[in-house]
């Protein structure tokens, strides 16, 4: 099983950014998604951002488009989230995923924001954004 782990994770004003770290115990370019998600207390958990391994394709909900940028780096296995101009709605836990399993949408292969569809979690990085 993949193992990761986040950080990066602290305190930011509104309008600063910041880039949370996803190191992981192996990427894969296989046909399956890497994704990041946020919860806060008492809510569900939030598909912010998501990447098809098999081409690095990136998708992202409209509740934070342009905003959160992922990105990865197969020579270190590390998955990337850049949030930047944090709001103070952007407080919460911050986790990444693996294992995802995309869907072929009109011949187009599309990874979920959907927490269920993914296999393999870290523990979560705190994002605590003062206004």
């Amino acid at each position: 099983q993949v193992q990761l782990a986040e950080s990066g994770g602290g305190s930011a004003q509104a309008g600063e950014s910041l880039r949370l770290t996803c190191t992981t115990s192996g990427l894969t370019s296989d046909l399956s998604c890497a994704g990041w998600f946020r919860q806060e207390p008492g809510r569900a958990r939030e598909g912010v951002a998501a990447l098809l391994a098999a081409d690095g394709t990136t998708m992202y909900p409209d509740s934070v488009k342009g905003r959160f940028p992922i990105s990865r780096d197969l020579s270190n296995n590390n998955l990337y989230l850049q949030e930047l101009s944090l709001k103070f709605e952007d407080t919460a836990m911050y986790y990444c995923a693996s294992g995802g399993r995309p869907d072929l949408v009109r011949g187009v292969w599309k990874c979920h924001h959907d927490d269920a569809e993914y296999a393999n979690w870290g523990q979560g990085t705190q994002v605590t954004v003062s206004s």
